[in-house]
């Protein structure tokens, strides 16, 4: 009896030492990074920049894997789902880890609020609000004032759901304006609309929309940013054009499942901050007009995450937002 008793408390020893030292010789082998989207939109092109110096400070190769589908959440599953360990991560978003977890969570088997842990924030790119070049307006209080004059005949497009959707709600909502929503897969369907004038107002990112409205092709109305643009000086923020703590920043993180060990997750967090700091001073980031925003720590991060969730609680409860 006492030998069993020394052999499962040399076990019991051994499990914590042997995890401890897998911390400690962290990463030893590559390590996935999955992408909710299709490769060539924002999240996939930031995690791409990033890939390869964080690969160099590693020391170990990083894969970037699109998973698709569901609106994402497919991608929120996968790296759920996967072992604790810190070699699969998700780079999500404002609308993946803030939103979805509110509209989906009678239809998803993970929660992305309570399933997955937060490394750090990587960057917060504006928005602008565009209009169409058919529309008789060169001011957001212009366009709202006609649209207002015409309750239901003008239309705004985003996707359902989209932190584009619910903000445009929530404008709306302020200015006392009543418009139809259009569903869109994103803003590759969105600007070839807007342009012929079949879409008269949406939100979306800068990174995606800086040509456009540089060109003169669209109409920037605002932008989200506290600050105007260096860029496009001209373009008023939303609180110059009278409607301050209206809009968001399209933000994306780094996550990792739930319960992945403390000193892993500090690790990532140094390392992927080094390295977006790399990408900043190579101003990889600077011409593709995306600004940075790191977390000073994960848990500055989660509690920022959970502050989002929040606000766009209240937002979706004022409006009856719901996906079936």
């Amino acid at each position: 009896m006492r030998h069993r008793i020394l052999f499962f408390a040399a076990i019991c020893t051994a499990i914590p030492a042997a995890a401890m030292a897998a911390q400690a010789d962290f990463p030893n082998r590559p390590i996935r990074m999955v992408i909710p989207f299709a490769p060539g939109g924002a999240t996939d092109i930031i995690a791409r920049v990033l890939e390869p110096r964080l690969g160099k400070r590693l020391g170990q190769q990083v894969v970037i894997d699109n998973r698709t589908g569901a609106a994402g959440n497919i991608a929120v599953e996968v790296v759920a789902q996967a072992q604790p360990d810190g070699y699969t991560l998700l780079v999500g978003n404002i609308s993946i880890n803030s939103i979805n977890p509110l509209l989906f969570a009678k239809n998803m088997k993970v929660n992305a609020l309570k399933d997955l842990t937060g490394v750090t924030k990587l960057v917060a790119i504006p928005n602008f609000i565009l209009g169409s070049p058919k529309l008789p307006a060169n001011t957001l209080k212009e366009a709202l004032d006609y649209a207002r004059a015409r309750p239901g005949e003008l239309n705004f497009q985003a996707p359902l759901g989209s932190y584009s959707h619910l903000d445009m709600l929530a404008l709306l909502g302020a200015a006392g304006v009543k418009m139809v929503h259009l569903p869109s897969k994103g803003a590759g369907e969105t600007l070839p609309a807007m342009l012929r004038g079949d879409i008269h107002i949406t939100e979306s990112n800068v990174a995606s929309n800086i040509g456009a409205v540089r060109a003169g092709q669209i109409k920037a109305f605002a932008v989200t940013s506290e600050q105007r643009l260096t860029d496009l000086p001209n373009v008023p923020t939303m609180a110059e054009a009278g409607f301050p703590g209206y809009g968001s920043l399209n933000w994306n993180g780094v996550f990792a499942p739930r319960n992945t060990p403390k000193a892993v997750v500090a690790k990532l967090h140094a390392e992927i901050v080094l390295a977006m700091k790399d990408l900043e001073a190579d101003g990889a980031l600077t011409k593709r007009a995306i600004p940075m925003s790191l977390s000073a720590s994960p848990a500055e991060f989660d509690a920022y995450v959970l502050s989002e969730s929040k606000r766009w609680t209240k937002i979706i409860r004022d409006n009856n937002v719901k996906i079936d």
